[in-house]
């Protein structure tokens, strides 16, 4: 009997000890998990601000006409202004280079292209920039003003990614993925908040109902 009364409180203490041992692993893992940083949204958000959109057209200054490939860039840069941008284009023309003479003959190729990509040439403001100190590759510069969703820049590294007793995710972790999120957002409102409803379209609606009903 005594030996009974042994045996039941060794098996009371033992079950005592591995409640007392998984209520420390529990407690342990708590502590663990919850010291994890990884609200990679909060450090590096994405914001929206007005920006400068700017594209530089080359010109040799033996040049006639551009050609196709630097002509489509206009035309999409202009494509861009069309669903982002504000303002007017402004182009910039080299002054005082050796490639002046050729960036002004070829002028009305980039305005013809901008109105081929869908502005016209009333909403081009034409301006000049002293581009003395560039020498034979001062580019025809193009700009406008647009909303743009960005993060903050990259490859922030303040510590040394080996000391990370806290278990906490460094400081660049995730910014590379808020950084391709917010330059695939087409519409930088969209952020802001859901856009208005399209009509509905009333006769798929009725078909989808007779395909239901029958």
């Amino acid at each position: 009997m005594f030996a009974d009364k042994i045996k039941t409180s060794a098996a009371a203490v033992l079950c005592v000890s591995l409640l007392s041992g998984c209520a420390s692993l529990q407690q342990r893992d708590n502590m663990t998990v919850s010291s994890v940083a990884n609200d990679y949204t909060k450090r590096h958000p994405i914001v929206l601000s007005e920006q400068e959109q700017v594209l530089d057209v080359p010109v040799a200054s033996g040049a006639q006409r551009l050609n196709y490939a630097t002509l489509s860039n206009v035309q999409a840069f202009t494509q861009k202004f069309q669903t982002s941008g504000t303002g007017t284009i402004v182009m910039l023309m080299p002054s005082g280079s050796a490639n002046s003479s050729a960036a002004s003959f070829v002028q009305g190729q980039i305005v013809e292209a901008i109105e081929q990509g869908g502005q016209h040439r009333n909403n081009i403001a034409i301006q000049s920039y002293d581009a003395s100190q560039h020498g034979a590759s001062a580019p025809i510069r193009l700009s406008f003003r647009s909303v743009t969703a960005s993060t903050g820049q990259c490859g922030q590294w303040p510590e040394d990614l080996s000391n990370t007793p806290e278990n906490e995710n460094y400081a660049d972790f995730g910014c590379s993925t808020q950084n391709n999120l917010a330059a695939q957002i087409s519409n930088p409102g969209d952020l802001l908040g859901p856009r208005k409803e399209t009509p509905i379209d009333a006769e798929n609606r009725g078909n989808v109902i007779a395909d239901y009903q029958g």
